[in-house]
């Protein structure tokens, strides 16, 4: 099970693709790096986007599963919608309910159209 999120928490550790199934195929020093931030109160952390990318035909669904659950799931932010946006050459319009957040992230860069 997660861990409760301490107002205390030393930072967080973010496991991306490849740190995420690393962790589910008990790789030594990802399991080692896991366990160390959680003995320190770090935020051990996934984006959800991350369970998407990890996910395949040969993992198994209750070693997912069980790994996941010793995560805190983080959902996706504004600020990977306007990274997706920066990284793309060319003109560049993101359809959003928040044009403020999202011109303070990507400034003239990125053409922000309120809905």
């Amino acid at each position: 099970m997660a861990r409760a999120r301490s107002r205390l928490s030393n930072g967080v550790l973010l496991l991306d693709c490849q740190g995420l199934s690393r962790f589910i195929e008990n790789d030594p020093r990802v399991v080692s790096l896991v366990r160390a931030a959680q003995a320190k109160d770090t935020l051990v952390a996934v984006s959800n986007l991350t369970l998407i990318e990890a996910w395949h035909s040969k993992v198994q669904m209750a070693r997912f599963r069980w790994h996941v659950a010793r995560l805190e799931v983080l959902p996706v932010t504004e600020a990977i919608v306007a990274a997706t946006a920066l990284d793309y050459a060319g003109p560049r319009i993101v359809v959003t309910s928040d044009t403020d957040g999202m011109n303070k992230l990507c400034g003239d860069r990125v053409r922000a159209v309120g809905v």
